[in-house]
């Protein structure tokens, strides 16, 4: 698009959108200041939220929109926007993160564990990086996202690791969740806004994408588990989450169906909400049997995705422009970078528009977008679930966005690695 032909609106949002960039990266300055200035810590605090970071930000936009445009223009294009993917990342977070189903998850992961000659806890962190992040294929990578992360908090992260380990886990974890579902054409977002329209059916992504992502992933967490198995060895809590009463079978069966029929209908938000409210009822029915949903951090996710759409919404003029006419290598490594400082499938979906694309180059931009997903907190829908559950373990309560950079650079050489040369 010319520079001549972009509008106010479409300037500001890209304005207003590289300060949100900014601004996560920013978070843990904010949660400092919280500590050195009391009197306004309030303030500071809720800055120093990462998931309220694009939600803020959205709001500025539509308070812009309406003084540029009016009420009604400002409405209307909020109500263009599909906010389906940020109800069902919060439906799917507080089920998946219901004790029944995280029980049942750490239970079958303790009966590989058991399996694998070495020691418990080594093999049960082995298994939250690799087994996790690939059953997100079929669960979705929220779903993969919220166990893996509670798995790992835990039986980790509360037994005093180092940073140097937490950080490593975490963006370890957040390039495996992004890769490791795309062995099906349903559980990454990335590949959702391209599927369809490109006619990609799960076995055409297992043999173009899946068996890559899953030698990528099954690298990144044996090289990562060798590197500290000591530390683990001597902290880790295998058994972290199984300290639990014991969950009745009948009661577990349920809540997995629930999971499922969400994931069955990620696409239908009447229906998958639907569910979630039958389900918070049977929750209250068998309380006996719960720990607290975890509402209150689904609805930050959600909210911060919510912003990202708003946002997202008006940068096509300057994405779309980026991706075209560009050599599919390039494509790819322009793809990873730009994902980090966007969103997957936010890029994927602009990618989806252009016409007349050819194979190559819809492979470079999934890849890309797929590869780059664990570089930032905003760079994949799941990594704020992820942020939300983990940070409590980090100084400050607050993840650096630096030190994930730089803890998920190693693997995501190995992502690039699997997908340029095998």
């Amino acid at each position: 698009m010319p520079i001549a032909a972009v509008s106010t609106p479409e300037i500001i949002a890209a304005v207003l959108f590289a300060i949100a960039v900014l601004h996560t990266f920013s978070t843990k300055f904010f949660a400092h200041l919280a500590h050195v200035q009391p009197r306004h810590a309030g303030l500071w605090h809720l800055l120093a939220e990462v998931e309220v970071v694009f939600g803020f930000w959205a709001f500025i936009l539509i308070a812009s929109l309406f003084w540029l445009s009016g009420k009604d223009a400002a409405v209307t294009y909020l109500e263009a926007r599909n906010f389906t993917e940020p109800m069902f990342v919060f439906v799917i977070m507080v089920i998946a993160a219901s004790r029944p189903i995280l029980n049942t998850v750490m239970a079958v992961v303790r009966l590989i564990a058991s399996m694998i000659p070495i020691q418990r806890s080594v093999a049960v962190y082995f298994l939250c990086l690799s087994f996790i992040p690939l059953l997100g294929s079929f669960i979705t990578e929220p779903a993969a996202m919220t166990l893996a992360a509670l798995m790992l908090r835990d039986s980790y992260f509360r037994q005093h690791l180092s940073n140097r380990l937490k950080y490593a886990t975490i963006g370890l974890l957040f390039v495996n969740i992004s890769i490791g579902g795309t062995m099906t054409n349903f559980a990454a977002p990335p590949v959702l806004m391209v599927a369809s329209k490109w006619q990609w059916d799960s076995l055409f992504m297992l043999s173009h994408f899946g068996w890559k992502a899953a030698f990528a992933v099954f690298v990144n967490a044996t090289v990562l588990t060798w590197f500290f198995r000591h530390e683990l060895a001597s902290k880790g809590k295998a058994d972290g989450a199984g300290d639990q009463p014991t969950v009745p079978k009948t009661v577990a069966a349920i809540h997995l169906v629930f999971l499922v029929g969400v994931v069955l209908f990620a696409h239908h938000a009447v229906v998958f909400m639907g569910l979630f409210l039958f389900f918070l009822g049977y929750t209250e029915a068998y309380k006996q049997y719960q720990d607290r949903l975890i509402l209150r951090e689904g609805l930050l996710v959600a909210f911060f995705l919510a912003g990202l759409v708003v946002l997202g919404g008006l940068q096509q003029w300057w994405l779309q422009n980026a991706l075209t006419g560009v050599e599919p290598t390039v494509l790819y490594f322009l793809a990873t970078a730009l994902t980090a400082v966007t969103d997957n499938a936010a890029l994927t979906y602009l990618a989806s528009l252009v016409e007349g694309v050819s194979d190559e180059f819809k492979y470079a931009i999934v890849a890309g977008a797929v590869t780059g997903g664990g570089l930032t907190i905003i760079a994949n829908a799941p990594n704020p679930a992820g942020v939300a559950i983990l940070k409590s373990s980090f100084d400050d309560e607050s993840v650096s966005p630096l030190g994930l950079f730089l803890a998920a650079l190693p693997p995501t050489f190995v992502a690039i690695f699997a997908f340029l040369v095998l």
